[in-house]
């Protein structure tokens, strides 16, 4: 029973990233003039991270399979590294028009999120095959 619940939280999280990724995020930069995208974006992410990242360690407690724990206890690490050390940096770099620095920072975030991405997609696989 708590595996599924594990199993939910994580397919939860999925449509949240998938969601933000596909509508969102770029509504945001074609609608929004680029100073209130841009301060959008600085105040959402903070927020999306930390959500993500609770949830995350939620679901790993949650689950029986090692793999699985350890696999979204890493998703959940991540989400806060890029909660409280990644995303201010990236400010500070945008900040000071250190543009190298910004998309340097920008890519690793943007990699990171898809690699928590394909793990929770991966992990919703293996569950169901499982089943």
């Amino acid at each position: 029973m708590l595996t599924q619940i594990s199993d939910l939280i994580t397919a939860a999280n999925v449509g949240i990233m998938l969601f933000f990724s596909v509508a969102v995020a770029p509504t945001i930069f074609m609608v929004l003039p680029a100073e209130w995208s841009a301060a959008y974006v600085r105040k959402f992410f903070p927020k999306y991270f930390f959500f993500l990242g609770v949830t995350s360690a939620i679901a790993a407690a949650l689950h029986s399979v090692l793999a699985a724990q350890i696999s979204l206890a890493a998703c959940a690490l991540i989400f806060f590294f890029s909660c409280f050390w990644l995303t201010p940096r990236i400010n500070a770099a945008k900040d000071s028009k250190q543009m190298k620095a910004f998309n340097v920072l920008h890519y690793t975030s943007v990699g990171l999120n898809l690699l928590q991405l394909a793990v929770m997609i991966w992990l919703l696989v293996k569950s169901a095959m499982a089943a």
